[in-house]
């Protein structure tokens, strides 16, 4: 069963003498007192702890070992950005204009070695291709010629990492390189995909590699048998063991995303009737995907800034049915299907059926001047994907929806608004 961490105990962890610093620094107009700090497993970010300003300076004590990708949250004005741990200190200057990020200046060297690699390979990939073409229109002698030719061969060549000094660093670019790289990762085998999996160290998790990487390995294997791909990763992996259980909540999630609903369930299935001791990550998977079954209470939510109505949650708006849309101002699909929702608004208000927006929308204003036109009910965090809706019902993409009864049970789940309407017996 997952572990429920008390904040006061959490907190209490931090006490202790830490392994590591972390120490955030912004301009004095920045206006944002809270910041969250995650690690990774896979893909998912695992809070850690929340801090608070002090003049404007966010100071947080990592009491363990970790080498790995972090990520600092700030809730109120919905700003984060990323870095790396080698378990040593990190400081990060943040330049900021209109309580938003602008630049991340980072300040220790294994987080500047980092970022000087991350826009070299990005370079490499944009800029090499162009510049292999001019240099056949120039001679090898000439000035501008050679600094083709040393520029080239700056791209061309492998960082000079000291593995013993870096070793995230180290070991995220060697595989990167290897497994997700335009230039190699169609060369890898399925094979070299599961020994490496299978006996890497736990920097697979920490490294935000791992979802890539398999979404890589079933593109090798190809559609013909899925099924037979995944199940000789899991046997080899052992799904029992927390590296099993890691793979198997990932590719639950990728086969969610990527609509391949057979593979979901099957694998989701597999996962229900372990009968080992549950990870947390695979027991988040499990209680995200038990909250949307059919038949399951939708879990209720508390509205935050809701429109168009004086209910305070979703379980006090009173219908016969209510159909629950997670949806977006930047989400193409939804530019196209809610119109269509919009259409049929008054025949569905004349069956009392209600529709509930919640918008994964950032930009307020983007949000504002859209759900000017919805005459529903509509809420929205404005966090985007950091809304705390997205994890409790399971929500990988925009639109999705959910019909629910007169007692808030989850009764049909539509994949497009045309299955809304046929279940209502309005298209």
């Amino acid at each position: 069963m997952k572990k429920i961490y008390i904040l006061s105990a959490v907190l209490s962890a931090f006490s202790l003498q830490a392994q590591f610093t972390i120490t955030v620094q912004t301009p004095a107009d920045f206006k944002e007192q809270d910041a969250i700090l995650y690690t990774l497993n896979g893909s998912k970010d695992i809070i850690v702890t929340k801090e608070q300003s002090k003049g404007n300076v966010w100071t947080f004590k990592y009491p363990q070992s970790y080498s790995g990708m972090m990520k600092i949250y700030f809730p109120n004005t919905n700003n984060s950005f990323s870095f790396i741990s080698e378990n040593k200190n990190v400081n990060v200057k943040l330049d900021t204009q209109n309580n938003k990020i602008k630049d991340v200046i980072y300040q220790d060297e294994a987080n500047v070695l980092m970022s000087n690699i991350q826009e070299t390979s990005q370079k490499k990939e944009l800029i090499l291709p162009a510049l292999t073409q001019i240099k056949e229109y120039y001679k090898d002698n000439t000035d501008f010629g050679k600094a083709l030719k040393t520029e080239m061969s700056r791209l061309s060549g492998l960082s000079n990492i000291d593995l013993a000094k870096h070793p995230f660093i180290s070991y995220y670019n060697t595989n990167y390189s290897k497994f997700l790289s335009n230039e190699n990762a169609k060369k890898v085998t399925q094979e070299e995909i599961i020994n490496f999996i299978d006996k890497s160290n736990d920097m697979l998790e920490t490294s935000s590699l791992l979802r890539p990487m398999l979404v890589g390995y079933l593109n090798t294997g190809g559609n013909a048998d899925v099924s037979g791909s995944v199940d000789k990763l899991l046997d080899r992996l052992k799904v029992e063991t927390p590296r099993g259980q890691t793979v198997l909540s990932e590719l639950i999630d990728i086969f969610d995303v990527y609509d391949m609903k057979e593979f979901k369930d099957k694998y989701l299935s597999l996962a229900k009737n372990l009968k080992c001791t549950i990870t947390d990550r695979l027991s988040s998977t499990l209680k995200a995907n038990a909250n949307v079954e059919l038949g399951a209470a939708f879990p209720n939510y508390k509205f935050q800034a809701p429109v168009n109505t004086t209910a305070k949650s979703i379980y006090d708006v009173k219908a016969d049915k209510k159909v629950v849309v997670f949806w977006s101002s930047t989400c193409s699909h939804c530019e196209s299907e809610l119109p269509k929702l919009l259409e049929k608004y008054n025949d569905l208000k004349a069956k009392n059926i209600q529709i509930i927006g919640l918008s994964l929308d950032v930009d307020k204003d983007s949000y504002t001047k859209k759900i000017a036109a919805f005459p529903w009910i509509n809420d929205s965090e404005l966090r985007g994907w950091n809304s705390t809706y997205s994890d409790t019902y399971n929500v990988h993409a925009t639109p999705t929806y959910f019909i629910l009864d007169a007692n808030n049970k989850i009764i049909s789940k539509p994949d497009h608004v045309g299955d809304v309407l046929e279940y209502f017996k309005l298209k």
